[in-house]
């Protein structure tokens, strides 16, 4: 059985499997020789070209296992009877981190701190706390689980929102439905939804027109999930702050007015981009193969719900 996959690494983990053979994904070469026998296909973290023509060629594939959460890249494309999988959980902790991280940062004014430290001045003033604040979790699903285990220290209150609303271990769940009403009360909003074409511009200047003065977007998602210029309005008026590991359009050119904003912290879409994500989706890939190759039910398959 062929595999494509994105790395040396996953290619040392399936080498014990038997009956599998490897080829792995390399810039330079954009699809394997023979790629018409590829039976499973797990893309690369990054886009790679052309997705629509290379699943068109893959006439043997059977399984796309992504090693993101989100597969909006792949899902439009994806041939009739193929199976697709995404890696959910794998990158909970990094992104789950990177946002609690980034929302103290911006509500401490970190940014400002370090920019005066280059200056060499000692600007001492009074900054916001993340105590006695909301939290509002847009998106709540295993990483918005992970964000919240991370806050319960900081004595602020979560509220919960997804797609339709449900009880949780840790409290209710809004639906969508209620956001509305919800946005005016959060001092800080944290997005974490999938790219679909329901959230593609939640985000826009009357979302924004509801947060509260001084709250902080947090974009944990797409960048299309947010009005770019929306925002870059509400930053400039000074009347809003973000924290922002991804971006529309991303890269983001080195000429855009979202980098000179004020409030803004800009990170590379880095959030998932740690050794535990690497470690987790290494072993996911490993555990996801093997029950493949027994024909037991896999994890993680997109449905039509997703």
């Amino acid at each position: 059985m062929k595999i494509w996959v994105p790395s040396d690494a996953v290619a040392e983990v399936l080498s014990e499997l038997p009956g599998v053979e490897c080829a792995v994904f390399h810039r330079e070469v954009p699809e394997p020789a023979g790629i018409e026998d590829v039976e499973v296909w797990v893309p690369p973290l990054m886009l790679v070209p052309d997705v629509p023509g290379i699943l068109a060629r893959m006439r043997s594939l059977r399984l796309l296992q992504t090693v993101t959460a989100g597969v909006d890249a792949y899902r439009p494309h994806l041939p009739e009877g193929v199976v697709l999988c995404n890696a959910r959980g794998v990158h909970d902790a990094g992104t789950a981190e990177w946002a609690a991280g980034a929302m103290i940062a911006v509500v401490r004014e970190f940014p400002e701190f370090a920019e005066a430290q280059r200056r060499g001045e000692w600007t001492y003033r009074q900054t916001g706390v993340l105590a006695d604040s909301t939290v509002l979790i847009i998106g709540y699903g295993s990483i918005g689980a992970a964000l919240e285990r991370r806050l319960a220290g900081f004595e602020v209150e979560i509220v919960r929102v997804a797609r339709t609303a449900r009880d949780t271990e840790y409290g209710p769940v809004h639906g969508m439905d209620e956001l509305a009403d919800l946005l005016p009360f959060a001092d800080a909003v944290v997005l974490l939804v999938p790219s679909t074409p329901a959230t593609t511009g939640l985000v826009d200047a009357a979302f924004l027109a509801r947060m509260k003065d001084g709250a902080v977007l947090v974009n944990a998602a797409r960048g299309t999930v947010v009005d770019t210029g929306a925002l870059v309005a509400e930053l400039k008026a000074g009347r809003l702050r973000a924290a922002l590991d991804v971006t529309a359009p991303e890269p983001l050119p080195e000429d855009h007015p979202l980098w000179t904003a004020p409030g803004v912290l800009i990170t590379p879409h880095v959030a998932g981009s740690t050794p535990a994500s690497v470690r987790r989706m290494l072993k996911l890939i490993h555990a996801q193969m093997t029950r493949y190759l027994r024909g037991e039910p896999l994890d993680n398959v997109i449905t039509d719900a997703y």
